[in-house]
């Protein structure tokens, strides 16, 4: 969900438990409001989804209740649970969105009308097929992303998307699922680092009433919640050994128990992984499996770096300052800011950029955003940059005209190299040529490992071989990345 607050209005704690209950395991935060003084004291609500009431109390509280909707400056999509449709009062009040949720409360129906708000909130189209999870940026990077996406997404394939933290991996499994037969199905994400190795397999697999101590009913497992549908495995690198053979067996097998029970249960589901980690260096460290690798790898896909990527910066700005402005916090950013943007490297990736906007809506609501308003560290980087100090102009000016890109360095040509080895000098007597290419060999591994911080897919890419090709050569001289 692009937004994490749904409102519950409901004067009964024990009506709201279950709900409550079930939007955490969706990862949102609900909001249980009593009546309407409480309602009020929200405000605007613009950090919010939806509101969400029981049939009878959108009736009690009637006129009312579409009055205080209006009243606030983004008005809600109102979520009404009832077995019979939507009460009469939404007919009188079609200017708010009125979406039905069919009692009882399903995971599945749950989610999908969700996502509809989600729609309605954004201001996106709500017909099936509408790319909503679209990562933006049509650089060279992001088109053989698109590419790539548009090739798996209509097989059940397993797919493993890698790249650093805050480069939109999450968002491309959603638009791989979207794209794919399963879109109406759900999409059940999990963060596999975020929930204790013990807790774990009760998450993914669910688990029974006293299968160990706190279990105090039955509870459905996400590989359940996601049947027919897509489960998003974030973070796998982070799961301990015990899991991933467990997780190894289900793959296999297509079938799981729960936790406490020996029943046997099916499960259609599509894996999508996606991790930050080096998985090369873990399976050469013992820390992952190397057949589970093998079994999440069938269609690896590369998420690029955001300083890989900087002709996307003034798309990805664009569509930032959009959503803020959608928030109720519009800004706009001078060319002196944008300057100073360009030349940061950006670390945190899309996930930093997006901070920082949103950090400055807040700081500057409807003001022009200049380099002076940036914070020291934007500021800094602009200043040092070798392409001379930076020309401060304080026009306000469309986001895909202010982008000033620096000078790409040249690389050293490769006949350098050539020339290099040509010249050496062959010692007397002779040598082992064997001996002496696999000490070269070395060498340059060791030395693309140093410049590539230990991580084996860069050194691959400096050395233009497969990740494989260089575990492999890895293990063959005893190396460790």
């Amino acid at each position: 969900m692009l937004e994490a607050k749904v409102i519950v209005i409901e004067p009964s704690d024990a009506e709201a438990a279950a709900l409550l209950a079930l939007l955490r395991f969706l990862d949102l935060e609900p909001v249980h409001v009593h009546d309407l003084a409480e309602l009020q004291l929200l405000g605007s609500a613009s950090e919010c989804l939806a509101a969400i009431a029981r049939r009878e109390t959108v009736s009690t509280l009637g006129v009312a209740l579409v009055a205080q909707m209006r009243a606030m400056r983004q008005p809600l999509p109102v979520i009404c649970i009832s077995s019979d449709g939507l009460p009469k009062i939404a007919e009188t009040s079609s200017d708010l969105a009125w979406l039905h949720l069919e009692t009882p409360v399903k995971q599945r129906r749950l989610s999908a009308v969700l996502d509809q708000a989600q729609n309605v909130r954004s201001g996106h189209p709500t017909q099936p097929g509408a790319h909503r999870f679209r990562p933006s940026g049509a650089s060279k990077a992001m088109r053989a992303v698109h590419r790539l996406v548009e090739q798996v997404a209509p097989f059940d394939s397993n797919v493993l998307i890698l790249g650093e933290s805050g480069t939109g991996k999450e968002m491309v499994a959603r638009h791989i699922h979207e794209l794919s037969g399963r879109a109406a199905h759900p999409f059940v994400p999990i963060n596999c680092g975020a929930i204790p190795a013990d807790l774990l397999e009760s998450e993914l697999f669910g688990h029974e009433k006293g299968a160990f101590t706190g279990a105090l009913s039955t509870r459905v497992g996400r590989f359940e919640f996601a049947e027919g549908g897509t489960l998003f495995l974030d973070e796998i690198g982070d799961m301990s050994l015990q899991m991933q053979v467990k997780l190894l067996r289900v793959l296999q097998e297509r079938t799981f128990e729960r936790v406490g029970s020996n029943k046997v249960i099916r499960c259609n589901v599509r894996i999508i992984a996606a991790t930050h980690r080096d998985l090369d260096a873990a399976i050469i460290a013992g820390r992952f499996r190397e057949d589970l690798y093998y079994r999440l790898n069938v269609f690896p896909l590369q998420m690029p770096p955001l300083r890989d990527r900087l002709d996307d910066l003034p798309v990805l700005i664009e569509h930032l300052v959009q959503r803020q402005g959608h928030a109720g916090r519009p800004i706009q950013l001078d060319r002196s800011a944008m300057n100073c943007l360009v030349r940061n490297r950006w670390p945190g990736n899309v996930r930093e950029l997006a901070n920082l906007l949103e950090r400055l809506a807040i700081l500057f609501p409807a003001q022009i955003i200049s380099a002076a308003d940036l914070p020291e560290r934007y500021r800094s980087v602009a200043a040092e940059w070798p392409g001379g100090e930076m020309r401060i102009d304080s026009t306000p000016m469309p986001v895909s005209q202010c982008l000033q890109q620096p000078e790409p360095l040249e690389s050293e040509p490769d006949a350098v190299v050539y020339e290099m080895l040509s010249e050496a000098a062959l010692p007397i007597g002779g040598l082992d040529l064997k001996d002496h290419m696999s000490a070269i060999e070395i060498g340059l591994i060791r030395k693309a490992l140093e410049e590539a911080d230990g991580t084996v897919a860069g050194a691959a890419r400096l050395l233009r071989i497969r990740r494989t090709t260089l575990v492999e050569k890895l293990r063959k001289y005893r190396l460790s990345a």
